[in-house]
């Protein structure tokens, strides 16, 4: 498995050093394929920074769709891509899940324990966000939707007693090195490199996730 960082080390993961928004999200569309669209971004008001959408109590200043089409929107294209963060080069890289790949969603301290029982099962993970709002986002193939209530019951849990999310279609995640309000920037737990741009599928994570996200409660 990609070496990870384990515990609050992972807070800081350095980021590419000098890349723009429109030079990540490029890069997104053309090394890894993955549909990217801009969402709102922070605007300084009154020494304070603020979400673009204008209101002032959003939920997530700074990383959101900014338009009801962000779907159709979003595009794999780098061409495409360069030429929408040309327009507004603030705006936060997001990415549709539901298409390329589903995104499993649990608490910071569970994804913490996950990864470090994933490493003892030597197994292959795909990319991993932390997020400033204490959340991973583990990418898995798409269906993790379809496959995780029948998963989980299996394993000995109801999926309503574990705090475990799939974002799948009509959905997103955040992507580094975008930030949210004043709380910091989404870093990587697990970069995406060459050895896992093949994706696991939901069934080969869902006992670690489980059993972590159980531990947690």
């Amino acid at each position: 498995m990609e070496k990870t960082i384990a515990g609050p080390e992972a807070a800081h993961i350095p980021k590419q050093r000098g890349e723009s928004l429109l030079e990540t999200a490029v890069r997104y569309a053309e090394e890894r394929h993955w549909d990217v669209f801009p969402g709102t971004w922070l605007e300084a008001a009154g020494g304070k920074q603020r979400c673009s959408c204008g209101n002032a109590m959003c939920a997530a200043p700074g990383a959101h769709p900014g338009r009801a089409d962000w779907a159709a929107q979003a595009t794999g294209s780098a061409a495409v891509a360069r030429r929408m963060w040309h327009k507004q080069p603030k705006a936060s890289i997001l990415l549709p899940t539901g298409r390329t790949f589903d995104a499993l969603s649990v608490s910071e301290s569970a994804g913490f324990l996950a990864l470090a029982r994933m490493e003892r099962m030597e197994l292959t993970l795909g990319p991993v966000t932390l997020t400033p709002d204490r959340r991973m986002n583990f990418f898995v193939l798409p269906g993790a939707a379809q496959k995780l209530p029948d998963l989980v019951p299996r394993l000995g849990w109801s999926v309503g007693s574990l705090d475990l999310v799939v974002l799948g279609e009509g959905a997103w995640v955040a992507a580094p090195p975008t930030r949210i309000g004043s709380r910091g920037a989404v870093q990587w737990a697990c970069r995406p490199t060459a050895s896992n741009r093949w994706l696991p599928d939901v069934e080969e994570l869902i006992s670690a996730l489980a059993y972590a996200c159980g531990r947690d409660r």
